[in-house]
């Protein structure tokens, strides 16, 4: 089956969106099939620059056609307008087609995200306070409202009354916040039904129909495995499941249909926001690393969080995900170092960990065990063939494969979509 997932293997962050976009230049369908507009994705393209934080990366493409699937959660405000930004910058948007079951980020959900947010203080998850977990956790007790409920507004104002009874309650009395009026939410939100109709479909049928004819498809995913609201370093993660359990799910396609799943990591890694990081450096190379990789989010500008790989949590979502390969990116930022340093293993309270702790206690208490190899300090930016990296850079990537038994098929040396060189060259 010509199916393939691309996914983070870290925290986010990762370059999926230039991954993403350097496959679907011969892919047929783009599915996004999990997430909300908290996760952005930059594609270069020459002198251009295009922040996306909804829209699949495939819109570059003129024969591409992008899709936001079931598992996704749509602010309608941010969608539309991401659409007509992509139209004045001379992309056509009317590919795009949107699952009917995606569920709705509503203002109450914002504002829920934010208030709960701040209370929590010290204990903060680090969210981007878009309303992305109270719309998942509406999802789930049966309580959200999805996308073809706009185009009935009575079932829209029904769900909507019965929603915003209980919010208004959780608003006013646990936060001390000003009610919201149901009426004023209904005339926003039934005013995009038109501009959204010529997009929305049974995306499930579409990605389908386009597998079963033999046509390439390839599931672009949101945030990182780390981050996966089963799987990563709970509860600082997101509401949805980036792995490729959560491709199939957020999507509507059985596993027998991808032959291929890629993760995406960083020469490095970071994460954004609060949680566990044994890598994490405070010092003069973590702040390299920020300034000439750009870490900064996409969608916030938060500042990132920076360390030296590690291979124990690369490991791990290789298995978690069943990765056939790896994408490395950013391995020219390592250009700027001597030596450098990847944790091999853990040791916290005692123990030395090879494989990645399941308990908030030893990850919070753990200090990487560490191997070091020779820098190259050449620019590499230019180079298209592996066999033309600098030695000291080959073996970096050799050792990646060696201890995670996954390949390197690709590597990105710059952040220009044509800065790739396949593992094979």
């Amino acid at each position: 089956m010509p199916a393939t997932i691309v996914l983070g293997a870290q925290w986010g962050d990762e370059g999926k969106g230039k991954v993403t976009d350097v496959f679907a230049e011969n892919a047929d369908l783009v599915v996004r099939y999990q997430g909300g507009n908290n996760a952005g994705h930059t594609i270069v393209i020459g002198d251009e620059r295009f922040a996306l934080s909804l829209i699949p990366s495939g819109v570059m493409y003129p024969d591409c056609t992008p899709v936001i699937a079931s598992g996704c959660v749509i602010d309608p405000r941010v969608l539309i307008d991401e659409t007509a930004m992509l139209a004045d910058r001379g992309i056509d948007p009317a590919r795009l087609r949107i699952s009917s079951n995606a569920h709705l980020i509503m203002p109450y959900h914002r504002k829920l995200d934010a208030v709960m947010e701040r209370y929590l203080g010290r204990q903060m998850i680090g969210t981007t306070k878009k309303g992305i977990g109270p719309a998942y956790a509406d999802k789930y007790s049966r309580q959200g409202i999805r996308v073809q409920d706009l185009f009935d507004p009575k079932i829209f104002r029904d769900k909507l009354t019965a929603a915003l009874s209980e919010k208004n309650r959780t608003l006013t009395r646990v936060y001390n916040q000003l009610p919201m009026d149901a009426e004023d939410i209904a005339a926003e939100y039934l005013g995009y039904a038109e501009a959204l109709l010529p997009f929305v479909t049974d995306t499930s049928l579409l990605i389908w129909e386009a597998i079963d004819a033999d046509r390439e498809v390839l599931f672009e995913g949101a945030q990182g495995t780390l981050l996966d609201i089963d799987h990563g370093t709970y509860p600082f993660v997101t509401s949805s499941s980036p792995t490729a359990g959560g491709a199939m799910t957020g999507s509507g396609i059985g596993p027998k249909t991808v032959d291929r799943i890629i993760g995406v990591a960083k020469a490095y890694i970071s994460r954004v926001g609060t949680g566990p990081f044994p890598t994490e450096l405070s010092d003069e190379v973590g702040e390299t690393m920020v300034e000439v990789g750009g870490e900064f989010g996409t969608v916030t500008g938060r500042r990132r969080r920076c360390g030296w790989l590690d291979l124990v949590a690369l490991r791990y979502s290789a298995r978690i995900n069943s990765l056939t390969d790896f994408f490395l990116t950013k391995l020219d930022v390592l250009s700027e170092f001597d030596t450098l340093k990847i944790a091999v293993a853990y040791r916290s309270l005692g123990e030395t960990y090879t494989e990645f702790p399941r308990q908030q206690r030893v990850l919070y208490n753990c200090t990487p065990e560490y191997e070091e190899l020779a820098g190259w300090r050449t620019d590499i930016t230019a180079v298209r063939r592996f066999s033309e990296l600098p030695l000291e850079a080959q073996h970096y990537i050799e050792f990646i494969e060696d201890r995670t038994r996954v390949p390197v098929g690709w590597v990105s040396v710059g952040p220009e979509r044509r800065q790739v060189l396949a593992r094979s060259t």
